[in-house]
């Protein structure tokens, strides 16, 4: 069984790390790159997503997918066309229609920040803008009744911004329950790593 770990947008591998450490199937764990998926390729959430599926579908194994942000919406999206690949979904600040209007908003802020904000994600200031602006159409309302298998949802304590969507992600799919972290805000993997941990820990014992 593999347990694969996808960072958001604006992050790096590195922000699972203590995360991953914490946890009982360390050993048996990835942590995918997105950065990488995307290098020699336009931006764009087509090019990242098609990316993202070559690399689940080399693995033999079900796949245990922990996504956080973008990498929510990637795993949410491999879930619902591949549900017999999955044996277990967690979906941290995730969003399963987007938020045209907030995904608008950050483009702007993104515009006004100098390219020197984006050095350490590897990303450059017009990578952001077009993959938020691919990515502004996505709605999977349609596509959660495929998804059976069992389904972790995590928000922040502080994440305002998601914690409409966590709410009602849990009450659409069909085997899933809520936890909200305390004091922690978007990034709960750098925010909180041990409560995360903890709650990985015991929704991963209780898979069968």
């Amino acid at each position: 069984m593999r347990y694969i770990y996808v960072h958001g947008l604006g992050q790096t591998p590195k922000c699972w790390e203590q995360v991953i450490e914490k946890t009982n199937t360390a050993e048996y764990s990835d942590n995918i790159d997105l950065i990488k998926m995307l290098k020699g390729k336009d931006a764009s959430y087509e090019n990242i997503y098609k990316t993202f599926c070559s690399v689940c579908d080399k693995i033999s194994d079900k796949i245990n997918l922990c996504g956080l942000s973008l990498g929510s919406v990637l795993a949410l999206n491999y879930a619902s066309d591949h549900p017999e690949r999955i044996n277990s979904l967690v979906l941290i600040a995730a969003q399963y229609k987007m938020p045209k209007i907030l995904l608008r908003f950050q483009n702007i802020l993104f515009r006004l920040m100098p390219d020197s904000a984006f050095n350490e994600t590897g990303f450059e200031k017009s990578d952001y803008i077009k993959l938020c602006k691919t990515m502004s159409e996505l709605d999977f309302s349609n596509a959660l009744s495929s998804i059976n298998c069992p389904v972790l949802v995590v928000c922040g304590e502080k994440d305002k911004t998601n914690m409409k969507a966590a709410t009602e992600l849990n009450q659409l799919l069909k085997n899933s329950e809520l936890k909200i972290i305390s004091n922690a805000g978007h990034e709960v993997n750098k925010d909180s790593p041990e409560a995360l941990s903890a709650e990985l820990n015991l929704f991963y014992s209780k898979l069968s």
